[in-house]
C-alpha cells in the first residue's frame, strides 16, 4: 500500500509516500506539517526514511519522525546533515513488498534519486519529473538542464512503458499512462 500523508496538506511541503508493507518506508518527510502524527494515524511503527533528494520542503520533519520512531535516514549523500546511510547508483531497496532500484538523477539537486520498481511497476520520481510533462526546477543552487535532460533519459530508458504509477514529489501521482508523462517531460525539460 501507498499512501501521500500530505494530500489535502495546506502548508509549503513535498508530497510524502508511506509504503506499507514488509518494510515499511517512509519516502520523504515533507516540512511544515505533523507528520509523525499522520503517520501513527495509520500504522504504529516505520523501518526506515528514504529520501529522494534533501531540499528543505522534502526533509523539514526529518528529525521529527527519526527522533519519533527510532530509524534511520536513507539519502545518496550521507556527508549532508540527517543522512544516515548512503543509498548508491543502481543499489536495490526494498520499498514495502517490493524490490526497488536507485538511480542518481542530478539535475534539480546532487543528490537526487528516484526508485524504479520493474515488478511493482511503479515510479518514485521525487521532482525529477512531475505530470503533463513538468520537470523539476534547474534555477535554484545545484540545478543544471542538461543534467536533469540526462536523467529523465536515463529514467526513460530505464521504466516499463507498462508502468502503472509514477509517485511525484509535488502535485498528484499519475496512474494513467505514466510513461507518457515522462517522455514527455523529457520533450519539455529540452524545449524550455
Amino acid at each position: 500500500m501507498i499512501a501521500n500523508l500530505a494530500q489535502g496538506v495546506r502548508a509549503f511541503t513535498s508530497n510524502v509516500f508511506l509504503v506499507d508493507g514488509e518494510r515499511t518506508v517512509l519516502i520523504d518527510t515533507g516540512a511544515n506539517f505533523d507528520v509523525v502524527d499522520a503517520i501513527r494515524d495509520r500504522i504504529d511503527d516505520i523501518d526506515a526514511v528514504v529520501l529522494t533528494h534533501t531540499h528543505r520542503d522534502h526533509v523539514g520533519n526529518l528529525e521529527a519522525v527519526t527522533d519519533a520512531f527510532g530509524v534511520d535516514a536513507w539519502g545518496y549523500d550521507p556527508s549532508i546533515d540527517g543522512v544516515d546511510h548512503a543509498i548508491e547508483d543502481e543499489e536495490t531497496v526494498r520499498l514495502g513488498d517490493h524490490e526497488y532500484v536507485a538511480l542518481h538523477t542530478p539535475g534539480h539537486k546532487n543528490d537526487h534519486l528516484c526508485f524504479y520498481s520493474d515488478d511493482a511497476d511503479v515510479l518514485f520520481a521525487g521532482d525529477l519529473i512531475f505530470q503533463n510533462g513538468s520537470f523539476g526546477r534547474t534555477d535554484l543552487e545545484e540545478g543544471d538542464r542538461e543534467a536533469l535532460v540526462e536523467s529523465i533519459d536515463r529514467v526513460l530508458e530505464r521504466i516499463d512503458e507498462d508502468l502503472a504509477a509514477m509517485h511525484t514529489g509535488h502535485g498528484p501521482s499519475v496512474t494513467n499512462n505514466p510513461y507518457e508523462h515522462v517522455e514527455l517531460s523529457a520533450r519539455m525539460a529540452r524545449q524550455a
